[in-house]
């Protein structure tokens, strides 16, 4: 198998505001959208998102009234700094702020519409430990 792009599926409420948030605050664009749906995408790595109305028959029985949950969205960037504060800015919910983990990631997570939590990310080099 060989993959040629990667799209990420998510269920959700309210597919014109799940798709407003993405296409505002972390520039995608639309691909296509019809009722109850839209596809999404970037000029980058960036994976691509497509966007369904919950409760739509497209998804199978058992799946169509669950919605996007304990899911984190990760975006890896540069300038972690500047896109907090830029997202900040639009009134975008931060939901944990720019922190660093011992193992040389930096992060922050903003919600998107009904709790899809977006993580981005900056990887550095981890400080030594100290030697005592």
């Amino acid at each position: 198998m060989q993959i040629t792009a990667s799209t990420a599926s998510l269920t959700v409420d309210d597919v014109a505001a799940s798709q407003r948030f993405f296409t505002t605050h972390l520039g995608y664009t639309e691909q296509a959208a019809a009722e109850g749906f839209a596809s999404l995408t970037r000029d980058d790595a960036a994976v691509d998102i497509v966007l369904l109305a919950r409760g739509t028959e497209v998804l199978p029985s058992g799946q169509r009234d669950q919605r996007a949950s304990d899911l984190i969205f990760a975006f890896t960037t540069t300038g972690l700094e500047a896109e907090e504060k830029r997202l900040r800015s639009e009134g975008v919910e931060v939901a944990m702020p720019l922190r660093e983990e011992p193992r040389g990631e930096r992060l922050f997570q903003v919600t998107a519409p009904k709790g899809v939590i977006v993580q981005v990310v900056e990887w550095v080099t981890p400080s030594a430990p100290e030697e005592t």
